[in-house]
């Protein structure tokens, strides 16, 4: 009961995030036509077996370039929310499409580049009670349910909303009482091949025996995962700032394979820890963790697209496949 309320209190701190468009995220070139043919069968088992279901995908439909997993966390809100909207009969349908500016669709391109010109439609449609005009201007506002107390957070469409946002869209609802719902969502088109996405990770968690600098001034944080890293085969040495690491630094003779540190901390942050370090052992790998924001890191210099990072709380799971991938890479 306890894992299940931290895990709540995470997921409710993402949906938080997502909304006020600070979640970190890892974008990628992606086909939104594989992500939802492989979405399919969990969007089937989330809205029932009473709801007619279908996709129609768009022919030779471009690319986005969007964080895959968000857009997953996209299309789950949205069929939660018809699948709530819908009694008997219910009707779901999800359509991508390419389109142009050509083709006038009076789109609100604040938050686009005045150059672009070509954009991926997701649509989103079902036949459910509809919405009235008064609903409509609040349903991306955090917290506004029209269900009752206790059946949700009032997150969903909000959190839907600063997903799109984050990732350079635009969403539109059209909705009337009766009439059931449609959501367009608009994202820059990209027009090259997809990225390549990795394959399901094995079920068995990856271990090793290389030695990691463990730096974290939180002491709870910094026991569990050196704990967790223990546990998997890895010589640890855990120190509590940027300063103590230095210092063994200068009285360690042998060589450590990766640092794994936390980004914010009182004196040295984690960026200047590894740039000092480096002076002494040049081919030192590097992986990041922290529970701020996006901007508050970016802040401090550290997220670009070639950085490693873990974001906090992470699962065993999360940190021992993380730190093997940036061990092999």
């Amino acid at each position: 009961e306890i894992r299940k309320a931290a895990e709540r209190a995470s997921g409710l701190t993402a949906q938080l995030l997502a909304f006020s468009r600070k979640q970190i995220i890892n974008p990628k070139v992606i086909q939104p036509n594989d992500i939802l043919n492989n979405s399919q069968k969990m969007l089937k088992r989330i809205i029932g077996e009473d709801i007619d279901f279908s996709f129609t995908p768009g022919e030779d439909l471009w690319c986005i370039k969007a964080d895959p997993i968000q857009l997953d966390q996209i299309l789950v809100n949205l069929a939660v929310n018809a699948r709530d909207a819908m009694t008997e009969f219910g009707k779901l349908s999800i359509e991508t499409a390419n389109i142009s500016l050509d083709q006038d669709l009076n789109l609100d391109l604040e938050s686009f580049d005045g150059r672009l010109d070509d954009f991926v439609q997701l649509t989103i449609r079902d036949n459910g009670s509809g919405m009235d005009h008064e609903t409509r201007e609040h349903i991306f506002e955090p917290f506004y349910s029209t269900k009752e107390l206790g059946k949700g957070t009032g997150l969903g469409l909000s959190t839907v909303y600063g997903i799109v946002k984050q990732n350079n869209g635009v969403i539109k609802v059209d909705s009337k009482p009766g009439l059931g719902t449609t959501f367009r969502i608009y994202f820059p088109a990209i027009k090259k091949e997809a990225d390549e996405l990795r394959p399901p990770q094995p079920a068995r968690l990856p271990g090793g025996s290389e030695r990691i600098l463990l730096v974290e001034d939180e002491e709870v944080v910094r026991r569990l995962a050196k704990k967790m890293l223990d546990h998997y085969g890895y010589q640890v040495i855990d120190k509590d700032s940027g300063e103590a690491a230095l210092v063994f630094a200068d009285k360690h003779g042998g060589a450590i394979d990766l640092l794994l540190t936390d980004v914010i901390m009182p004196g040295l942050n984690g960026r200047e820890l590894h740039e000092k370090l480096i002076e002494k052992w040049p081919s030192l790998k590097v992986l990041y963790m922290s529970g701020y924001t996006q901007d508050v890191i970016a802040h401090r210099g550290v997220l670009n697209q070639s950085t490693e990072f873990i974001q906090k709380p992470f699962t065993i799971e999360t940190l021992t496949r993380k730190v093997r991938e940036v061990l092999e890479n």
